[in-house]
């Protein structure tokens, strides 16, 4: 779809193909600027673009905008806008829109990006989703002066559990438990993701350690209550259980310079004293953390 607009954007003409394109008429987009059909987030990306091409003197730049549709969808278009000139003075006349809907291959693209951030046996975040994550939110105690806990939960005894079972029904007792979990953590702001093997982690921003504690607790025993067979298990129980390490800091207490690693080390640390101690159990770290921890 081709577009002429003014120097001040408003729309001279546009190409019959808009109606295809964007559902709209060439006459119901004559006269009008980008604030008609630019959703208003992306305005801000409109007048960067328009901003390149007057003031700094860039001939053609490039830019991906979303834009309403007359049926009240919305569709990604690329956009390359260009100058255009008058033939006989050189004077700058106006701009030149070439504009491709682009939806499809943006909406692949998100699909894209939420595999990359997904564990694909569980359907819980992954640990590159779990590192950005706890990165953050420690980011935003420091500045919030806030606590940030964390859970780190091991399966009890799953190599036995593979082993007796085969592989295949390990993998289903890893998704049950992944539901399990994900069921008993039901603030958004929570983040529950497959920390490795059978290695689950709980990001839980603004809670103390008597809260996170209480979750802990809750995990375990509603893991338990699963029921899922376990005759293999070393945890004194015919059932699958888990063992689960807790760890609180407080971001602001290790300075600006401080970053997650001791809370990892510290939930790390906590969660192989309730395995050393017979499994199925909490293990909570001392508080408060530290960066020798």
């Amino acid at each position: 779809m081709i577009a002429f607009v003014g120097l001040d954007l408003v729309m001279h003409y546009v190409s019959p193909s808009c109606q295809h394109v964007l559902g709209w008429m060439q006459e119901e987009m004559c006269d009008r600027g980008p604030d008609a059909f630019v959703l208003p987030e992306d305005l801000p990306i409109v007048a960067a673009a328009h901003q390149r091409l007057l003031i700094e003197g860039v001939d053609k730049t490039p830019s991906t905008i979303r834009m309403r549709k007359k049926d009240g969808t919305q569709a990604w278009m690329e956009v390359n806008a260009c100058l255009s000139r008058d033939k006989l003075t050189g004077e700058l006349n106006g701009i030149v829109l070439a504009m491709r809907n682009i939806t499809e291959r943006k909406l692949r693209e998100q699909e894209l990006e939420v595999l990359a951030l997904r564990d694909s046996l569980t359907g819980l975040a992954n640990r590159r989703q779990f590192d950005d994550a706890l990165d953050r939110e420690w980011k935003r105690a420091w500045r919030e002066r806030t606590k940030l806990s964390l859970i780190l939960l091991d399966v009890d005894s799953f190599k036995q559990f593979n082993d007796c079972y085969g592989h295949p029904f390990g993998d289903d007792c890893l998704r049950v438990v992944a539901r399990a979990i994900r069921s008993t953590v039901s603030r958004a702001s929570d983040l529950v993701a497959r920390y490795g093997g059978e290695e689950f982690a709980i990001i839980l921003p603004v809670t103390d350690s008597a809260g996170a504690l209480l979750v802990a607790e809750s995990v375990r025993a509603n893991i338990e209550d699963l029921h899922l067979a376990h005759k293999a298990s070393a945890a004194g129980s015919d059932w699958v259980t888990a063992s689960l390490g807790v760890a609180t800091a407080s971001p602001r207490d290790l300075g600006p310079l401080g970053t997650p690693e001791p809370l990892v080390l510290a939930a790390d640390a906590v969660l192989y004293k309730a395995k050393a101690e017979g499994r199925n159990r909490i293990a909570a770290a001392p508080l408060p953390i530290s960066p020798k921890c």
